[in-house]
């Protein structure tokens, strides 16, 4: 709660938090530093998304993100409604729903979890206008979209889950607000970038590496450690195959702030990769388009602590497109390039150019 209170450009009127579970607690709202309503153990969110996901061949506290990706495919056919009064911290049982097929199970979850998300928020709005959202289901950037419509405004901490915790834990002890205006908090490769370089080998292999400046703090590749390729063609298969993914998987966008509306259905900008918006023109940057015309977008301002920015800025000063496809700099189920050494050695596995 703290991490998400007091990080938020603005004074919240209700926090909420839900994750899998706390000591108890596995959903909460609060006003002034006050719990005002609350779900507990063995109800919860976070481990209903977390057994689905183990449920349809995947690795629960890892791959939800994968879940909500592969909801888009499917077919909601399940009613999940009792779901929630099962014990689920073991999993669910395999013979559960033998008849419906991985995709729909992830659609029928999804639909769940954000009408579940949506009550929560409801109750939360009583409260105020200006909310402020922590915890590991803040993740779910599907759901995100549709509960930020109910507010004037909205923070999602960028690193909601456990790890953001480390923060909280300051934060509540010492209650002073952070002036949170980026999240490059890691280790530093501090080396000079030249973008035209690296437009050019974008230009030329259509994807490159970015390892330069301070990590992010959060689960967001934001541009410092980030592997980057050309939106206008259709390169998913390239970069899923670098990064040893499976097809199916969706990559983000990452897009000149003052470009956004051109190109998403967007009331809000999303620097952090917080919500997931509409496509207007997807047919000019195919690779970052989901199934359903959708993209979990980062919108990147004028003033930036990323090495993203003056990339993005020679990008579409040569080739007239504002966006680049943004994912992070890893092979899945490995650990993120940090150091220079760890870029090297990437480069050369891999055989990506890396900056």
């Amino acid at each position: 709660m703290a991490a998400a209170y007091y990080t938020a450009p603005f004074v919240p009127d209700v926090t909420v938090v839900i994750d899998a579970i706390g000591e108890y607690d596995t959903a909460s709202i609060w006003v002034n530093h006050e719990k005002v309503w609350s779900k507990q153990y063995p109800w919860s969110l976070g481990l209903f998304y977390s057994a689905i996901t183990k449920r349809i061949g995947l690795k629960p506290n890892e791959d939800e993100y994968i879940t909500m990706g592969m909801a888009a495919y499917g077919r909601p056919n399940i009613d999940m409604l009792d779901i929630l009064d099962e014990y689920l911290h073991t999993g669910i049982p395999l013979k559960k729903w033998f008849w419906s097929k991985p995709v729909d199970i992830a659609a029928s979850a999804q639909m769940f979890i954000e009408y579940e998300i949506e009550q929560i928020f409801l109750e939360a709005r009583k409260y105020g206008n200006n909310v402020a959202y922590g915890g590991g289901v803040a993740l779910n950037c599907v759901a995100n979209s549709k509960i930020a419509r109910l507010f004037d405004k909205m923070w999602i901490f960028p690193n909601p889950g456990d790890a953001g915790s480390a923060l909280g834990c300051i934060l509540a002890k010492t209650k002073k607000r952070l002036e949170y205006t980026h999240t490059f908090w890691g280790y530093n490769i501090d080396r000079e970038l030249n973008p035209n370089e690296v437009v050019g080998e974008l230009l030329n292999n259509k994807v490159v590496g970015v390892a330069n400046g301070r990590a992010e703090f959060g689960p967001r590749a934001l541009g410092n450690r980030s592997l980057l390729a050309d939106p206008r063609y259709n390169v998913k298969d390239k970069v899923n195959k670098i990064k040893r993914r499976q097809k199916f998987r969706p990559f983000a966008p990452a897009i000149l702030e003052e470009h956004a509306v051109d190109y998403f259905d967007m009331p809000r900008q999303s620097r952090h990769m917080s919500y997931v918006y509409s496509a207007k023109r997807g047919s000019a940057i195919p690779a970052c388009i989901h199934v359903d015309n959708t993209a979990r977008v980062q919108t990147v301002p004028k003033i930036s602590s990323s090495v993203i920015r003056p990339i993005l800025e020679c990008w579409y000063e040569r080739t007239g497109c504002p966006v680049l496809l943004n994912t992070s700099l890893n092979i899945r189920g490995m650990p993120m390039v940090n150091t220079i050494d760890d870029a090297v050695a990437f480069s050369t596995k891999y055989d990506v150019r890396v900056f």
